[in-house]
């Protein structure tokens, strides 16, 4: 490990791109092409396999939609409709100069929760998997994958860039003051009381992505240093 390396590791719904406003045009396409009794259904479907495997589903919630109503001549449209989503629209403003501010002080990678398909593809669309170089992780459970995330991004810091501030705990009760953690208040989760309420505080919170350029590489240390400090008395 080099001394005094850092690794920025961002995560990418609701974070670089704006997955609500993605969901909510799946939805109305889904409406218009299916109706809103079987768009509903294909809710249900996809709720259930994200409480199965903890991610976001949006092909394999199409998968089991189709096995339920098999000879629906608009699944195929929809499914065009996912592969062909202008993801690159959804970035959220200065997004990616956010991602090339912090590459000045150490190597940036993606860290994200997914499927192996269509993830990848919403990075490739997105424009990401460039921005990032190619340096990307992607796992079921990321939170649990931490040692091999130090395999293959060795360094002595890390920060972590996420909107969920469940994600950012179990990190920090992981690498204590070694990395920082960064809470981004965009999308649902982060505005959401129920979701934020039962966990500690980031090291860092900015109410934009964009926010990270106002930051230097001391600033990103000296948080963790800070909030791994006992409280005075």
């Amino acid at each position: 490990m080099s001394d005094g390396k850092i690794v920025f590791l961002f995560d990418v719904d609701n974070t670089l791109l704006f997955h609500d406003k993605v969901s909510a045009d799946l939805r109305r396409h889904l409406e218009h092409e299916v109706g809103p009794e079987r768009a509903q259904r294909y809710w249900h479907m996809f709720e259930a396999i994200r409480n199965e495997l903890g991610y976001a589903d949006y092909l394999g919630a199409l998968q089991r939609y189709r096995l339920e109503y098999p000879r629906d001549p608009h699944l195929l449209t929809v499914s065009y409709y996912l592969m062909r989503y202008p993801f690159a629209n959804r970035l959220f403003p200065e997004a990616i100069d956010a991602v090339q501010h912090v590459q000045n002080f150490g190597t940036a990678a993606i860290l994200s929760d997914g499927d192996v398909v269509f993830q990848p593809h919403k990075l490739f669309r997105s424009g990401l998997f460039e921005v990032f170089d190619g340096n990307v992780l992607i796992y079921v459970h990321k939170e649990l994958e931490l040692e091999d995330v130090e395999e293959k991004y060795p360094a002595s810091h890390y920060v972590v860039v996420d909107d969920k501030l469940r994600i950012l705990a179990a990190i920090k009760n992981s690498w204590g003051a070694r990395v920082t953690t960064v809470f981004v208040r965009q999308g649902h989760y982060a505005h959401d009381p129920k979701a934020t309420a039962s966990f500690p505080p980031a090291d860092m919170t900015i109410d934009r992505i964009g926010d990270l350029t106002n930051y230097d590489r001391a600033a990103f240390l000296n948080a963790a240093h800070s909030a791994s400090e006992p409280a005075a008395t």
